[in-house]
């Protein structure tokens, strides 16, 4: 019977996963709260399975954009191939800010940021930023990836290493980054998604490599909710993506600042109030 609950928890956190990883809603947050209501045990399993479950979301990006990301496609041109490529680069770049912060700082963020307050705080912080940049938007001068060029990609990047702090959201900070920079929400949003790419891969990679040096390897009902969570974020993913894009189309992303400040206040109505 504990098995099938987890189960149950690990279907439950596919979903949030694959929902919250792509608005900017912070999906480490959302996270970190639903284990506080129905944890999954033990503590340290929980710091992998909320990593981890991330490949199903990085994979529904490469499903998805499988052809645009791959350079060496037959359908494309010499031309189209270099674009790729010129992409991929750029992708690297915007890397680099994260991954190497990440690596400096990742057990003081696992063990000091992770806090309810600092959640809230977060939550609250970005979702007034969203509603201040929306009311005084830039009007955009890149509106597709290839005029992006190496500067704008660093810069956004270096929006991405405020989402180490949990309840800041990665996605939220490369799109306002973007944003910023002077790209539209589209390009934003997919820039996003392209550059979270070799940053999630990693996170997964080495908490894992963690892992087994510090515990051991999993259980094989670990490896079965671990993969179970994997594969529903995945699939919800590919939803959440091709909704969120649906949506940039025609609106804004203010909703998406009221409802980190609601959720916030609540974390801390629920955690230190009430």
């Amino acid at each position: 019977m504990s098995f099938l609950f987890d189960l149950l928890k690990s279907i439950l956190f596919g979903i949030v996963q694959g929902i919250t990883e792509w608005l900017p809603i912070s999906s480490t947050g959302h996270l970190i709260l639903l284990d506080s209501i129905m944890p999954l045990e033990p503590d340290a399993f929980f710091e992998v399975f909320k990593v981890v479950i991330q490949f199903g979301s990085i994979l529904a990006v490469l499903v998805l954009y499988y052809h645009r990301l791959n350079p060496w496609s037959k359908k494309k041109s010499p031309a189209k191939r270099r674009q790729t490529f010129n992409l991929w680069k750029k992708v690297i770049v915007g890397v680099i800010p994260a991954g190497i912060l990440g690596l400096l700082f990742d057990n003081i963020i696992e063990d000091y940021l992770s806090a309810y307050f600092i959640i809230a705080i977060a939550l609250i912080a970005y979702g007034v930023i969203y509603i201040i940049v929306e009311k005084h938007p830039k009007r955009p001068t890149i509106v597709n990836l290839d005029q992006l060029d190496y500067k704008t990609s660093f810069q956004i990047g270096c929006f991405q290493c405020l989402a180490l702090i949990p309840g800041t959201s990665r996605s939220g900070s490369t799109i306002l980054g973007g944003l910023y920079s002077g790209c539209s929400r589209t390009v934003a949003s997919e820039f996003s998604f392209f550059i979270a790419i070799p940053v999630m891969l990693g996170a997964s990679g080495l908490k894992v490599v963690k892992y087994f040096m510090e515990t051991g390897f999993f259980s094989f009902s670990q490896l079965i909710i671990l993969l179970l969570g994997t594969f529903i974020s995945f699939v919800v993913s590919l939803f959440a993506i091709r909704g969120l894009l649906s949506y940039v189309k025609k609106h804004d992303f203010t909703i998406f600042g009221w409802y980190r400040i609601a959720l916030g206040i609540l974390v801390i109505l629920f955690f230190y109030i009430l």
